[in-house]
């Protein structure tokens, strides 16, 4: 998601997560299983999400790539995977309520689950918590 940060806000920031460049999180539930959405952050740069146009269950995303797409009165972003894989599970209560995503971006607000065809390669390239923090400081202090 391309997003600018403009505000001296401090955000949630859950430590048990990785996260990427462009504000996805994902939560490695298993070895098999991993979920994934956008973060606080990026929800409130969008400003109120008015729709969300999930992948399909069982498509094949990649890394890095465009995975679905979140809607805002402000614009639209693509919604990058941080992992490559099979999606096998899709949040549908999303296209019925998609303001869930401003207002609980890491819990009924997520997009999508997936089964990871490379996870231990790929969480390199994904940042912690801790890099996370620091990665939105510098986003907002310019």
């Amino acid at each position: 998601m391309g997003t600018e940060g403009s505000s001296k806000v401090s955000y949630d920031i859950p430590d048990d997560l990785l996260y990427t460049k462009e504000h996805e999180w994902a939560r490695i539930i298993s070895d098999k299983e991993v979920l994934v959405g956008i973060t606080s952050y990026a929800a409130e740069q969008l400003h109120d999400v008015v729709f969300v146009e999930l992948p399909q269950i069982g498509a094949e995303v990649s890394q890095g790539k465009s995975a679905c797409t979140v809607e805002s009165v402000k614009s639209t972003s693509d919604v990058m995977s941080p992992f490559s894989g099979k999606v096998t599970n899709i949040n549908k209560e999303l296209t019925l309520h998609p303001e869930l995503v401003n207002k609980e971006p890491y819990g009924e607000g997520w997009f999508y689950r997936l089964e990871p065809s490379m996870l231990d390669e790929e969480k390199a390239n994904l940042m912690t918590a801790a890099e996370y923090r620091k990665y939105i400081e510098s986003l907002i202090q310019g």
